[in-house]
């Protein structure tokens, strides 16, 4: 049980950082900025995907939020991140950018499988 608790928040922190805080940190940067115009998408639309970043880590993190809600950032992040595979590949082809989101849902994965193995244990 301890191992699937680190497991869990290790991946999950993980996460927490690389797609809530680091976005939250960064989003107004100019290369930032750069890289949402260079796939092709609007500022505005940059801006509303840290928010709704941030909120989803939030909801990751913090254990009182309901399980609904965790399931739905989940699908969430993992749309998020093959979309982002998507965007890669339609712009710059095969290259490393294209696969790198599918490391984070991997990791997402991960997450997922340890936060149902540690709550479906607590039921029992």
């Amino acid at each position: 049980m301890n191992k699937d608790k680190i497991i869990f928040w290790v991946t999950t922190v993980i996460i927490f950082l690389f797609e809530g805080v680091m976005p939250a940190l960064t989003y107004q940067t100019a290369m930032a900025k750069e890289g949402i115009r260079h796939l092709g998408y609007p500022e505005y639309f940059g801006n509303s995907l840290v928010v709704f970043k941030v909120l989803g880590t939030l909801s990751l993190i913090i254990p009182q939020v309901p399980k609904r809600i965790k399931e739905w950032a989940y699908a969430g992040f993992a749309f998020d991140f093959l979309f982002a595979s998507i965007s890669y590949f339609a712009i710059e082809g095969v290259v490393f950018f294209s696969f790198f989101p599918y490391i984070f849902l991997g990791i997402l994965a991960i997450s997922y499988i340890y936060y149902h193995k540690i709550n479906d244990s607590s039921i029992n």
